[in-house]
């Protein structure tokens, strides 16, 4: 009897295994980067001034790498589906503080669902398509902030995300990718008002990309003026305001259009290169009348001797093509060179320098009607803390480490 009754539970444990739903894989990972610098500059002043000018050295955090910690979290669905969170938090390795005022999860907050078959669908707080399409050969892919285009204008790094996004990635055909993004800023009554859209197109084939995308990012107030709250890409603020752009920073929405590509020699050298066109269009509110529009084209040659070593030079120019009836509109030349000594697959250290020259005439504080002389911001290192004098030149040495 004891062994029939044995029996009866084994078939009834094999059955209940057998009867079972499958659970899906999942986890959780937990990541980070801490990255510091010391850095020399050498005349900073502030937005919309050419003057006091003086030298400062200083601790930068983040100038390689974002210091950032984040949870990304997967579960596998079965059939190729797959559901991704990413919750990633920056902050300032100097100070303690957070990139983001009142955002802890200011760099990424999102939820995407794909499939091989069908694509992704990504909702929260995130990059744009603009950017993601662009990605694998912007400037400060091998050259970091410094590499960005003079003080980032025209969003190839990675500071620019938007609130509400909803972004659809195909899969890749024939070497062919293409993503679409809709922010909505929930403003009553307006679908768009404050939103946010961006659409690209990028192509992998071989040794050789290419990309193409278009941006355009509204002011949640009406008619331009001051920055709205509720605009979809806000960060306690606007985005990319530098010396280049501070003059028209109440405009009613920018446009970014860019193309950039790559070709890959062999496995120690490869180069990249961009153009954009800037676009920021006023509102009956906005501080000044005409569109504002800059052009930047440059190129980025990178070499890597060994798996320990990385080096890359880089430069573009920048050039004022409309500018409110200013007849000497600014230009910008700026060279980076950059180095990076692995000391493990985890830990480096890194160096950059940069020199920018600025030329011709720029708007100065919004409102003020005053022009100025254009004054230099290498990449987006010196968003606030632009050179006072037409010339700048900057040094970072720091240290990064990734967990």
């Amino acid at each position: 009897m004891l062994t029939k009754g044995v029996s009866k539970h084994a078939l009834a444990a094999a059955a209940a295994m057998v009867a079972a739903p499958t659970f899906a894989q999942s986890s959780v990972t937990l990541y980070g980067i801490v990255d510091t610098s010391i850095t020399y500059q050498n005349s900073q002043t502030t937005l919309g001034s050419t003057t006091p000018g003086k030298s400062n050295i200083r601790m930068q955090s983040g100038v390689w790498n974002g210091s950032r910690w984040g949870l990304r979290g997967t579960e596998d669905l079965g059939g190729g589906t797959q559901v991704l969170f990413v919750l990633e938090s920056g902050f300032n390795l100097a100070t303690g503080g957070q990139q983001f005022t009142n955002a802890m999860f200011g760099r990424q907050s999102r939820i995407e669902v794909s499939n091989k078959a069908y694509g992704a669908l990504s909702l929260g707080r995130q990059y744009s398509a603009y950017y993601t399409m662009l990605a694998p050969w912007v400037p400060a892919l091998y050259q970091t902030g410094y590499g960005s285009h003079p003080g980032d204008l025209d969003g190839l790094d990675t500071y620019y995300r938007a609130n509400n996004a909803i972004v659809y990635t195909t899969p890749t055909f024939y070497g062919f990718t293409a993503s679409g993004e809709f922010a909505p800023a929930g403003v009553p009554g307006s679908l768009n008002q404050g939103s946010t859209w961006s659409a690209g197109l990028q192509y992998k084939g071989g040794s050789f990309g290419l990309a193409a995308a278009f941006w355009r990012i509204n002011n949640s107030t009406p008619g331009g003026g001051p920055y709205g709250a509720e605009s979809s890409v806000n960060s306690a603020g606007q985005q990319g305001v530098s010396a280049i752009t501070n003059g028209y920073n109440q405009a009613q929405g920018q446009q970014r259009f860019a193309v950039d590509g790559g070709y890959y020699f062999n496995e120690a050298w490869d180069i990249s290169f961009a153009y954009s066109n800037v676009q920021y269009i006023p509102g009956i509110n906005s501080k000044f009348t005409d569109t504002a529009v800059w052009n930047t084209a440059g190129s980025v040659l990178h070499y890597m001797p060994s798996p320990a070593l990385d080096l890359a030079v880089g430069y573009s120019y920048t050039w004022a093509s409309k500018a409110n009836n200013i007849s000497d509109a600014a230009k910008y030349h700026q060279v980076v060179l950059s180095q990076y000594y692995a000391l493990s697959k985890r830990t480096g250290f890194y160096a950059l320098e940069g020199y920018q020259h600025a030329s011709g005439k720029t708007l100065g504080n919004p409102g003020t009607g005053t022009i100025i002389n254009a004054t230099p911001a290498i990449g987006d290192s010196f968003q606030t803390t632009p050179g006072a004098s037409s010339s700048m030149v900057a040094v970072s040495l720091g240290i990064v480490s990734k967990f």
